[in-house]
């Protein structure tokens, strides 16, 4: 194939891409990025593969360049994923503070001019 086939089945496939995962609902999204994760995890094994059995520095190279890409790829599916995740987790309430004056049983109060008066 020439470079002009390559390249309009390369932007026709981004296209398709784009409208499939625009029409999916909100609801679908988190089991979508763990589906893409996994065939990540795939690309970045075989881009391993390819780099361990390569023969030309060219070819060296541009597998070195792929396995960069999908661990970059990987971790940041990974980020997105538990992003979304921790917009459905529930927030965590802070713990009240205590009352000036009022601490752990047995434990020493700092003196200040409020505790000094309260115990004359």
């Amino acid at each position: 194939m020439d470079g002009i086939s390559l390249l309009t089945i390369t932007v026709l496939a981004v296209f398709v891409g784009f409208e499939v995962v625009s029409k999916v609902s909100s609801t679908l999204h988190t089991p979508l990025m763990s589906g893409a994760n996994a065939i990540h995890g795939i690309i970045l094994v075989g881009a391993i593969i390819v780099a361990g059995q390569a023969t030309h520095p060219w070819v060296l190279a541009v597998a070195l360049l792929a396995v960069v890409l999908a661990t970059a790829n990987l971790v940041g599916g990974f980020v997105v994923t538990d992003r979304m995740l921790e917009m459905f987790r529930g927030r965590k309430e802070k713990p009240a503070k205590p009352a000036p004056g009022v601490g752990a049983p047995g434990v020493a109060q700092p003196e200040t001019k409020e505790n000094t008066e309260a115990t004359r």
